[in-house]
């Protein structure tokens, strides 16, 4: 059975969804958990933007600019770890042995990074939902993760609720539009 999952977190709603189905997973199989948030300008609420990408190109960015956007990363930083922190809190209240890491990168070769160097039996996280062309520009964190991990994958997808109502949702603007 498991003996090491590996939980991978970002700032989403479905990040809550991930972590206690890896917990039940731990739970159930007496595994340790390792929680990972990857540090990512692709993470939604990152202070990434334009303005990192033209300081080459533009004399008007000085250091100011760069260090408000230092600050707003940091900020970002501190955020995920209180995450974590919570997260690991939880896990630890519930008796299962946790620790967590926040490691900067890309989102799917990272995770597969982090599970191989811990030698994690099982990956749990979410996935988005993108298709079409917005998974052809952004890519699928879920999909790569699939194809190149060192182990065993749990992907979590939005509970049934969740779902209904963007279904709901588009059966009103349909309506409306008729």
């Amino acid at each position: 059975m498991f003996k090491k999952i590996l939980i991978a977190l970002d700032r989403s709603e479905l990040s809550n969804h991930v972590f206690e189905q890896g917990l039940a997973l731990a739970k159930l199989a007496g595994a340790r958990l390792m929680l990972l948030q990857v540090l990512s300008v692709e993470e939604e609420g990152s202070p990434y933007g334009p303005m990192l990408s033209s300081f080459d190109y533009y004399p008007a960015v000085d250091d100011r600019s760069f260090e408000f956007y230092q600050q707003q990363w940091n900020i970002f930083k501190k955020k995920g770890i209180e995450l974590l922190q919570a997260f690991s809190a939880k896990a630890n209240t519930a008796g299962i042995d946790t620790e967590f890491t926040q490691n900067p990168g890309s989102p799917g070769p990272t995770i597969c990074h982090v599970a191989r160097s811990w030698g994690a039996d099982l990956i749990v996280m979410g996935r988005r939902g993108h298709s079409g062309l917005t998974e052809l520009f952004l890519g699928s964190v879920s999909n790569y993760v699939l194809h190149h991990a060192p182990c065993s994958v749990h992907i979590v997808h939005l509970p049934v609720a969740a779902d209904t109502s963007e279904s709901e949702k588009q059966s009103t603007n349909t309506a409306d539009v008729s």
